[in-house]
């Protein structure tokens, strides 16, 4: 009987496609933060002459999406890669981490990093203070960081054992063997659930409005008091969310494209 090929998967995208992706898509949001400050400037009162507070807080909601979800998921492969190990000493810090933050509110979470754990540090001797911008990361990046483990867990177990018996028998070692056999094709797999987890966060990151960190739906919420008119309020803040998720989306479908090409 041979022994079962292993997949030499090739790269998604080479690393100039992929300088030219991030490039695109960083034009892309200027071009659009660029669009959406001439509309709203044309519009009339409340929404008018406060443009600029609603273009500053949904920057703010971007770079709250793109850091936590850099953060969530390297938080996501380590966790997700703890899950599949055999070890039960290495499964369960991630199994408790998982069980905790899917078991919890997104809300809770933000509360609690930004209230309670800068004292909770101080008590051990860490003297570390958070702000708003950095609680709300911490607090979104671990909440996506647990979704992302279980679609990369679950990515993982999708490749055939096979592969795994093949690499081993030739050699390399168990690392060697998630790295560059089994990983490279669980993320081509896992690619669209990261994705939704993607989008699902940046309208999550409205809940940082609650620690008072000027995102969207904070600048919407101070306009809406002082002029007394909802509608057009949060009828502009859902307009500028569904921008921002309607060009992230359409760059995040080039990705899959681009990784369904590359496993052909």
């Amino acid at each position: 009987m041979t022994a079962p090929r292993i997949s030499a998967p090739r790269q998604p995208a080479g690393s100039r496609n992929l300088l030219l992706w991030l490039l695109g898509a960083a034009a892309a949001f200027l071009a659009l933060f660029g669009v959406i400050t001439l509309i709203l400037r044309q519009m009339p009162d409340p929404i008018g002459p406060r443009a600029d507070l609603f273009v500053e807080g949904a920057r703010m909601t971007l770079q709250l999406t793109v850091v936590s979800g850099v953060i969530g998921l390297v938080i996501g492969m380590i966790a997700g890669i703890q899950k599949t190990s055999s070890n039960w000493l290495v499964r369960a810090p991630a199994s408790l981490f998982i069980w905790l933050i899917r078991g919890t509110p997104l809300l809770v979470q933000i509360l609690f990093v930004y209230n309670a754990l800068p004292p909770l540090l101080a008590a051990i001797g860490l003297k570390v203070e958070l702000n708003e911008f950095w609680s709300a990361v911490i607090a979104l990046a671990l909440n996506v960081g647990a979704y992302n483990a279980e679609v990369i867990r679950a990515g993982i177990l999708a490749i055939p054992r096979g592969q795994t018996e093949a690499a081993r028998s030739l050699g390399l070692s168990g690392g060697l063997t998630m790295s560059t056999v089994v990983l490279p094709q669980a993320l081509r797999i896992v690619v669209p659930p990261l994705v939704n987890n993607l989008v699902a966060l940046l309208k999550d990151s409205s809940l940082a409005s609650t620690i008072a960190l000027l995102e969207l739906s904070l600048a919407g919420s101070r306009v809406s008091s002082e002029s007394f008119q909802p509608v057009p309020v949060l009828t502009t803040i859902a307009a500028v969310y569904l921008a921002l998720t309607t060009v992230m989306t359409l760059f995040t479908d080039q990705l899959e494209k681009r990784v369904k090409v590359a496993s052909r």
